[in-house]
């Protein structure tokens, strides 16, 4: 059974796009109305009157001309040096933020690709026998792994330093932290990594995806055979990958912080929300009436893997803040103090949706096979964990001046519209089952 992209969907698509792309370009403009440094003068002056006059309540006249001549006497030149430099970093948060908030998208639904495609590869790698059904989803899933990481590097190319500071080098030059790194934060091998990152990445989807379509036609099994073998080469090679690229691509924008969990805490958002899109898709196509060889205990076992992988993310996620709260080592506790301080409403709400929602909605058995439930489950899955990569950009690119409005909000709409977009398009070009499978049969007649 072959599916066939509905125009209704790519014109869908293409909407999303063009909305998007006015969304983001209205924030980028938006956010260019702050020129200059007396621009942000009037926005302070604005954001702190009701605060000050607050502030000035109870105090008299006599107090204030106290405090003026010892105002004086400490310098009113380097108060003045001071608050210039300040407006001035509020301006660059203030044009950063567009490019943060595409870069956020952009990361996003690369992420989702890239963690079908190591679930895919695991699949492959331990011989599953329930699973060849899902293959032409997780393949067409897949296919968005060259584009969107092409996207990712265009962004952050074109976003330079309004990313990642390192790129500066005004900073680096007063920056002995950043300089100690120079010889692996430098652009010329960021990006060389990056290239080399998705191309072993694309070399196999593009091979694994060729054997499996060879397999459906092929009389015996060596189309599978080269599958497994290079399913588990790709898997180690993964395993380095993904963690480096996790260092070069979130955690260098907070080029003073670290921390030796990033490369599987990052994994566990982008493995959780691969399977989530898997159930998603695979549900979809079957209210349209394909997919007819998969059933409720398939469904089930994708819930079990967003269930089980969520809980994986939370202790991930709590044993990372556990250990540098309870330190309190003022290099590493500031980048959760940034966090607390500023993204409460995100960051809190990022944990609820990720770990509280999926343990209420999915610990029960029955409910993993309600099509319905699931799809609700999974929304505020795939919410919950762009929240988790908001709050690892945001803050060391926009620091408090962050918002969920146009540029935020209109590069959600672009990428996901150009993910749906060559999704959908990538499941048209083959039949949905590799029929070819060994294991096939025995997934066609999985029950949990």
């Amino acid at each position: 059974m072959e599916y066939k992209i509905s125009n209704r969907l790519k014109i869908a698509s293409i909407i999303l796009m063009v909305v998007g792309a006015l969304g983001w370009t209205y924030g980028f403009l938006d956010s260019h109305h702050y020129e200059t440094v007396d621009d942000v003068k009037e926005l302070l002056a604005s954001e702190s009157h009701h605060g000050g006059e607050h502030a000035e309540e109870g105090h008299g006249e006599a107090h204030g001309e106290t405090t003026a001549h010892a105002d004086e006497a400490h310098g009113e030149d380097h108060a003045e040096e001071h608050k210039m430099s300040h407006e001035e970093h509020v301006l660059h948060q203030i044009h950063n933020r567009p490019y943060a908030a595409l870069y956020v998208a952009a990361f996003f639904f690369f992420m989702i690709a890239l963690g079908v495609l190591a679930f895919y590869a695991i699949q492959y790698a331990s011989q599953a026998g329930w699973s060849p059904v899902l293959f032409r989803v997780m393949e067409g899933i897949t296919s968005y792994v060259l584009p969107g990481g092409i996207l990712v590097l265009l962004v952050a190319y074109f976003g330079g330093s309004h990313l990642f500071i390192w790129m500066d080098p005004e900073v680096v030059a007063h920056d002995e932290i950043i300089q100690a790194k120079e010889s692996w934060l430098n652009k010329g091998w960021f990006f060389a990594r990056g290239i080399i990152f998705l191309a072993g990445w694309s070399a196999y989807r593009y091979f694994s995806r060729k054997f499996s379509l060879a397999q459906d036609t092929a009389e015996g099994n060596s189309n599978f055979k080269k599958n497994f073998r290079i399913s588990a080469a790709f898997l180690v090679f993964y395993i380095y990958t993904e963690s480096m690229m996790s260092w070069d691509w979130i955690m260098s924008v907070d080029p003073h912080w670290f921390s030796t969990l990033f490369g599987w805490y990052v994994f566990a958002s982008m493995f959780v929300s691969g399977i989530t899109v898997i159930a998603l898709i695979t549900i979809y196509l079957k209210s349209k009436g394909l997919l007819e060889f998969v059933n409720d205990s398939h469904l089930h076992d994708l819930a079990k893997f967003m269930f089980g992988i969520s809980i994986f993310w939370t202790y991930l996620w709590f044993s990372q803040f556990m250990l540098i709260w309870y330190s309190n080592i003022p290099e590493e506790v500031t980048y959760f103090v940034s966090r607390i301080e500023d993204y409460k409403l995100p960051f809190f709400g990022m944990v609820a949706m990720n770990f509280v929602f999926p343990l209420l909605l999915l610990m029960n058995s029955d409910y993993k096979r309600i099509p319905w439930f699931v799809v609700m489950a999974g929304i505020v899955i795939l919410c919950g964990h762009y929240l988790d990569i908001f709050n690892m950009i945001m803050p060391a690119t926009v620091s408090d001046r962050w918002f969920i409005g146009a540029p935020e909000l209109g590069a959600i709409c672009f990428f996901a519209g150009v993910f749906l977009l060559i999704v959908f398009t990538a499941l048209s070009k083959a039949p949905l089952l590799a029929k070819g499978n060994p294991f096939v049969k025995e997934s066609e007649h999985f029950h949990y």
